[in-house]
């Protein structure tokens, strides 16, 4: 047997190093892209910490093994949105759609979308002014090229941030080559803290989320069960509206009980809610007023609070909760007298109520149950147009159609984009978000909700968007505080 020459052996040697350098290598790459994996803050919430401006308990997952949540992040993060490519065409212009596109006007209360945006419309929206959001926003929002990327901060309560993400993806398919390119912050959270008088001469950060007040600058978007909220099994909106108003025609409106009514968690640091509570007496105050346990009704599946089987009084109470509640919609849908007790917090549509027209405001001059009982006894004593004013607060709750929400958001964000002073790009810490994606993130329930929210690709293009008109708004605010005064008046003699 032949001797081996040296120089062969350190060959060898050199090749055998080289391999085991590229596997260490290899080894210390996949370990850290497996730690960067696990590490994902995902649209469910994984490695998120609650808002710590209103904090809730942290939640619980039931990924099974690190292996198994590892293998879902890699596949729901990483992959599924590569294997989807955008097909979504575009609205073709030269159609019959395109035609008609300025031929339908949006309703009147689209004209605070430039309300909303009049603080940055002079100064525009720089990039250091946008960024100064972050601090307030549980995620961003980035729509590249009709791409949705979403970087997540902190966690929302329940499935908030899932809903209000898969809103905007809709909002993607409903409009195809639409949507502009644009970066916001958002907080998916219930009280507004852009307050006016701190930022006093200054360009404020802007800032999203699901209500504001006339003291505050946060911009109100809509909120995130129009596409359902499966933790209370309240439907996606077009659905649940059907159902009430199914439920609203079980009886005639001068055949339902001639009480004031109310249903809901006075457990919220609610100061109305609480003071509601002593209202409960029929005979006296005229009022049913109801403690909701929803622990309780998940219990027993739900039967005890379907909405479509809460329209049986002529008299609805809405009372605001931590902030604004999303309670508004489904009371107003029932066709019963809305009484709506003096709101601080305005979400999107709430603005286009006119009282007396739509519902009857309640702003006690003394004592809360006396007012309650003094609208419930006007009704009583007009019914015919206590019947008119509650079928026009249905009536307007059902021309707030998925389609009109759609537009909405459409031309919140179109309005918002063209103030941008940068332009939008994905952060490298942001992931991009399809429908798949999402779907894949989703337990059972929620995806059962979702789905049946999907939209469509439109056939026409968004109602047209009415001229900025300060002086209407203006208008509008002092009608409805002539109302309101008459009725303060009226209630007093």
């Amino acid at each position: 047997m032949g001797k081996i020459h040296p120089s062969y052996l350190r060959a060898r040697a050199s090749r055998l190093q080289v391999i085991a350098l590229f596997a260490l290598a290899l080894f210390s790459l996949t370990l850290l892209f497996l730690f960067k994996v696990d590490q994902t803050r995902t649209v469910a919430g994984h490695n998120l910490e609650p808002t710590p401006w209103h904090p809730f308990p942290h939640k619980e997952f039931n990924d099974g093994s690190r292996y198994t949540r590892t293998s879902k992040f890699i596949e729901c993060s990483y992959l599924t949105c590569r294997r989807y490519p955008d097909n979504n065409n575009n609205l073709n212009e030269s159609s019959s759609a395109a035609a008609d596109q300025s031929k339908n006007s949006c309703p009147s209360f689209f004209r605070w979308i430039h309300q909303d945006l009049e603080p940055w419309s002079k100064s525009g929206i720089s990039l250091s002014t946008f960024m100064e959001a972050k601090k307030s926003a549980a995620f961003r929002i980035t729509i590249v090229d009709g791409r949705l990327y979403a970087d997540f901060y902190y966690d929302c309560v329940q499935s908030r941030a899932m809903f209000t993400v898969w809103s905007f993806l809709q909002l993607l398919k409903r409009y195809p080559g639409l949507v502009p390119d644009v970066d916001l912050m958002f907080d998916c959270m219930d009280r507004p803290v852009l307050n006016r008088t701190e930022y006093s001469g200054l360009i404020p950060p802007p800032l999203f989320r699901y209500c504001t007040t006339n003291a505050h600058f946060d911009i109100p978007f809509p909120d995130w069960s129009f596409w359902g909220w499966p933790e209370v099994n309240i439907e996606p909106w077009d659905d649940e509206f059907r159902s009430i108003k199914q439920g609203s025609q079980a009886k005639e409106w001068i055949k339902r009980w001639p009480r004031a009514y109310w249903k809901g968690n006075p457990d919220v640091l609610s100061p109305v809610r609480t003071e509601l509570m002593r209202c409960n007496h029929s005979r006296f105050w005229g009022a049913q007023i109801m403690r909701q346990n929803w622990l309780e009704e998940a219990k027993g599946g739900y039967e005890q609070s379907k909405l479509s089987n809460q329209c049986k009084h002529r008299y609805k109470i809405y009372a605001e909760g931590y902030a604004w509640s999303v309670s508004l919609k489904y009371i107003l849908s029932c066709g019963s007298l809305t009484l709506i007790i003096s709101p601080e917090y305005e979400d999107f549509f709430s603005r286009g109520l006119l009282p007396r027209e739509n519902y009857w405001p309640i702003y006690p001059t003394t004592d809360l149950c006396r007012s309650i009982k003094f609208a419930v006894e006007w009704g009583n004593r007009n019914p015919s147009e206590a019947e008119t004013i509650g079928r026009a607060g249905q009536d307007f709750m059902e021309n707030l159609s998925m389609e009109k929400v759609y537009e909405y958001m459409y031309h919140l964000i179109n309005e918002y984009s063209k103030l941008q002073h940068f332009k939008p790009y994905p952060p490298s810490s942001a992931q991009e978000v399809c429908m798949e994606s999402l779907l894949c993130y989703a337990d059972p329930k929620q995806r059962d909700f979702l789905e049946r929210s999907a939209t469509s690709t439109s056939s026409s293009y968004p109602c047209t968007l009415p001229p900025a008109d300060p002086d209407i708004i203006k208008t509008w605010i002092r009608k409805k505080q002539k109302v309101i005064a008459d009725l303060q008046k009226l209630e007093k003699t």
